[in-house]
C-alpha cells in the first residue's frame, strides 16, 4: 500500500498553502493560535472567502457547488488549514446537512437549501442530543405529531453548538412508538424563528458560551420539511454521522498544538534550564510525539484504502479514539508546562492587576477544559470501543 502523495496531490498542497498565505489575516491567525473565541463575523468572513474560491463545501460533489474532492484532497486541505491556524468551517450545514440533502432530499429541498448554505444566507445547527438521549440517541423523546400538512413538535434538545447564531436547525424527532426505537424516528428541518422555539445558553466549564438548550413547545413545521421518509430518520442519522467524523483523527490540529508546546518548552525555564531539558517532561513530549506519528501513518493508510474504496468504519473509530486522546494529552502537557501562568479564565475577564498573563498562556487552561469534549462528541470514545469490539470479535 503506497503511503506517498502523488505529484498532483503535492501540487494541490502548494496551492492550498498559497491561498492561506494570501487570505488569512494576522488577526485571525493570532486568535486561532491562542485558542481565542471567534466572533460570528470572523466565521462568516472565512466562509465567504472559501466560497469565492470554490473550496467551501469539501464533501459535496461539484454539480451542487462543492469541491468534488476525494478523501486525500480533503485531508490535505484540513491539515494545511490546521497548521496555518485557519478557522474550521462551521460543519452543520456544510459537512452534515448538505450531504444528507444531496442523498436523501427532494429536488425542491436541494434547490432551495444548498445554495443558501453556500452563500451564508442560512446558518444551521444540529438538534440530535437530548438530556436523556446522548450516546443512546435512539431513546430520544422529542415528539412530532402529524396534523394535516404540519408536524407539531414538543420536546427538548441539548448541547446545540453555536445555536445562538443559527436561524435553522435540523432535528431528529419521534414520529412513532411502534416497533424498535430506531424505527420511529424522522429527520425534520425547523426554522428557529417559528413560534414555540426557545433557545437557552449553557455556560461551559472554561467560562465560554458555545452550546445551548433548545425547547420546542407546540412548534408547527410544514410536512414539506421532512427529509426522506417518515420513520426512516435513523438511516439518515447514521449517514450524517459518517460525515460528522470527517477528518476525525485531527492530525493537523495535534501537530500544530505539539509544535506550540515544543516552542514553549524551549522558552520556559524550570530549575535554571529550559523545560525541554527536563528529563521527565521531555520523555512525556517524546512519547506523545511518537503516538502522533503512528496516528499520522495510520491515517495515511486509511486514506490510501479510501482511494481504493476499502476504508472501514472500524478504522474511523480507531482514529477517533487515538486522535482525541493524543490531542487532549498535548493540551494537558501545555497547561502543566505553563503552571500558574495558564489562566483558568480568559485574560480579559480577570480583574485588573491580579495576574499578568502572557498571550500564549491566556487560553491554555480554557482550551484544555473546553477540549475535554473531544472524546465525547462525534460518538463517545466508550461507544467507539464497543463498535470496534463488535466488528472485530462479533456480538
Amino acid at each position: 500500500m503506497d503511503l506517498r502523495f502523488t505529484p498532483e496531490e503535492e501540487a494541490f498542497r502548494a496551492e492550498v498553502r498559497a491561498f492561506l498565505d494570501d487570505n488569512l489575516s494576522d488577526d485571525l491567525v493570532r486568535k486561532n493560535r491562542n485558542s481565542a473565541a471567534l466572533s460570528k463575523a470572523d466565521m462568516e468572513d472565512w466562509h465567504a472567502k472559501l466560497n469565492t474560491k470554490g473550496w467551501l463545501a469539501a464533501t459535496w460533489p461539484s454539480e451542487y457547488g462543492g469541491t468534488g474532492w476525494g478523501a486525500v484532497e480533503r485531508h490535505i486541505f484540513e491539515e494545511e488549514c490546521a497548521l496555518a491556524n485557519a478557522p474550521r468551517t462551521v460543519p452543520f450545514g456544510l459537512n452534515m446537512l448538505g450531504p444528507v440533502l444531496i442523498k436523501f432530499g427532494t429536488e425542491a429541498q436541494k434547490a432551495e437549501i444548498l445554495p443558501r448554505i453556500l452563500d451564508g444566507s442560512d446558518w444551521w445547527c444540529q438538534g440530535y442530543s437530548e438530556p436523556g438521549a446522548g450516546s443512546d440517541l435512539a431513546s430520544l423523546k422529542t415528539r412530532a405529531v402529524r396534523e394535516g400538512d404540519a408536524y407539531v413538535i414538543n420536546g427538548q434538545k441539548t448541547w446545540t453548538t453555536l445555536g445562538q447564531y443559527a436561524n435553522k436547525i435540523f432535528c431528529l424527532v419521534r414520529t412513532s412508538n411502534e416497533g424498535k426505537p430506531q424505527e420511529g424516528i424522522s429527520f425534520v428541518l425547523v426554522d428557529m424563528d417559528t413560534p414555540g422555539v426557545e433557545l437557552r445558553p449553557i455556560r461551559l466549564l472554561e467560562g465560554g458560551y458555545e452550546v445551548n438548550e433548545v425547547f420546542f413547545t407546540d412548534v408547527h413545521v410544514p410536512v414539506a420539511n421532512l427529509v426522506g421518509q417518515e420513520n426512516k430518520g435513523w438511516t439518515i442519522a447514521k449517514y450524517l454521522l459518517t460525515h460528522e467524523r470527517t477528518n476525525i483523527a485531527g492530525v493537523g490540529f495535534s501537530t500544530r498544538d505539539l509544535d506550540k508546546l515544543k516552542m514553549l518548552s524551549q522558552t520556559l525555564v524550570r530549575g535554571g534550564r529550559p523545560l525541554s531539558q527536563d528529563p521527565l517532561f521531555a520523555a512525556e513530549m517524546t512519547e506523545v510525539e511518537i503516538d502522533l506519528e503512528a496516528l499520522r501513518i495510520m491515517n495515511l493508510r486509511m486514506l490510501s484504502a479510501a482511494k481504493e474504496g476499502a476504508a472501514s468504519g472500524t478504522q474511523s473509530s480507531m482514529l477517533k479514539i487515538k486522535g482525541t486522546v493524543i490531542r487532549q494529552r498535548i493540551l494537558s502537557l501545555t497547561r502543566s508546562a505553563l503552571g500558574s501562568a495558564a489562566a483558568p479564565f480568559p485574560a480579559d475577564e480577570l480583574p485588573e492587576n491580579v495576574l499578568s498573563v502572557p498571550e500564549e498562556a491566556a487560553r491554555a487552561a480554557a482550551s484544555y477544559f473546553n477540549n475535554r469534549k473531544l472524546s465525547i462528541f462525534g460518538g463517545s470514545n466508550e461507544i467507539q470501543r464497543n463498535i470496534i469490539a463488535k466488528d472485530l470479535f462479533g456480538g
